[in-house]
């Protein structure tokens, strides 16, 4: 018995010694984004066209897709996020879609331990939300099935699915406003730097929120930090803001001259573009 628990154990290395890796069909891909302050990640695999004929045909409509190939596509969010009207807590949820021929369901769903679409396992009340979206044609064929970010601000931006001629978008939304709010205040409470100060206004600049708070934030960094080229930048962009152009063309000519001193070309190109523009806007 010993002599024939061994032999089997050979037998059984020696098989898998024998086995060939080799390259998937749909290979495996991770894609990481930034939003607001907050992450997005997705894993899935990514099958190719190769000549066939992909929405009602290899993908049947009316009929539960996985997103992908091989296992089912799964999505990990830092925060909470919203997609439409459905609120997602953080977590991982998989993928899953509906797809027709005037509109898709996207669908977020909890179980995220089915192999591809979980066939027979798949339970619609572990659906967090389904989601309807219009499909969007394109002229180009996409050749391997692409998960993509754009449109990307500090607030949201849109998932897109693409494959063959056809995107599906789906728009995902961060509150960064509420966390960055939080933060300023318990920033400034709390030993705030020059640097403190001008990441306050800078956000609230960039965000087109309370100028004159903003104001106030960059002329206190300017008082602890001293001169530089950004922080007179960002005020020249506040002041033009609320239509100061006097104001802001002074502080953007002093923002190009500092640039200068220190070799950023690029900021001293972008202070002339706006020196022009505001003086276009205030010829006195």
């Amino acid at each position: 018995m010993k002599h024939l628990c061994i032999l089997a154990l050979i037998s059984c290395v020696l098989s898998i010694r024998a086995q060939l890796p080799h390259p998937k069909a749909s290979p495996y891909q991770e894609i990481e984004q930034q939003v607001g302050l907050s992450t997005v990640r997705v894993r899935y695999s990514r099958p190719a066209l190769r000549g066939r004929e992909i929405f009602g045909e290899l993908v049947p409509y009316g009929r539960i897709w996985r997103v992908g190939a091989n296992e089912s596509t799964k999505i990990t969010l830092s925060d909470t996020m919203k997609v439409g009207d459905h609120l997602i807590p953080g977590g991982t949820y998989a993928l899953y879609a509906f797809p027709d021929s005037a509109s898709w369901e996207v669908v977020f769903h909890r179980d995220t331990t089915h192999w591809g679409d979980g066939r027979k396992a798949y339970r619609p009340e572990d659906d967090l939300f389904r989601y309807t979206v219009t499909p969007e044609p394109r002229i180009e064929p996409q050749e391997n099935f692409l998960i993509a970010f754009d449109r990307i601000t500090h607030n949201g931006m849109d998932m897109l699915w693409i494959w063959d001629q056809t995107c599906i978008r789906i728009p995902i939304a961060v509150d960064t406003r509420a966390v960055m709010e939080r933060m300023i205040g318990e920033a400034l409470a709390s030993a705030p730097t020059a640097q403190t100060y001008y990441e306050a206004a800078r956000y609230l600049q960039e965000e087109g929120l309370e100028p004159r708070k903003a104001l106030e934030y960059v002329n206190k960094a300017l008082e602890l930090g001293g001169e530089t080229y950004y922080f007179y930048r960002v005020k020249s962009l506040i002041l033009a803001d609320l239509e100061s152009y006097p104001e802001a063309i002074a502080a953007a000519k002093r923002s190009k001259n500092l640039a200068m001193g220190e070799g950023k070309d690029e900021f001293v190109r972008m202070n002339q573009k706006n020196i022009d523009r505001w003086s276009a806007r205030n010829p006195n």
